[in-house]
């Protein structure tokens, strides 16, 4: 008989730590910096099908583009606070922050 690798967890739930969102995405996290606290979640490349703008450096994210989206913490925010960015602007906001173009 062939061994097997997994432990058979058939009728159990998953653990809080292993439940995953509708279509995969992790859920988002909450990072902390000079500009106040954000909720920030990945977005995988496959998931995206629109272009957005990147409010860090004024540029497209076109439509395959692995990126990060962020949204205010406090009060959870609303759909129209959350913003797309590149991940590398995303990571270097606190040396350059948004573009004058402002959201």
């Amino acid at each position: 008989m062939p061994r097997r690798n997994h432990p058979r967890r058939s009728g159990l739930s998953p653990r809080p730590s292993e439940s995953r969102p509708l279509g995969g995405l992790a859920g988002p996290r909450v990072e902390s910096g000079g500009d106040g606290d954000w909720l920030v979640r990945n977005v995988p490349g496959a998931q995206t099908t629109k272009f957005y703008r990147c409010p860090g450096c004024d540029h497209e994210i076109r439509p395959g583009t692995p990126h990060v989206v962020a949204w205010p913490a406090e009060g959870y925010g609303s759909v129209d606070d959350r913003r797309h960015w590149h991940t590398g602007c995303w990571n270097a906001r606190g040396r350059r922050g948004p573009t004058a173009r402002r959201w």
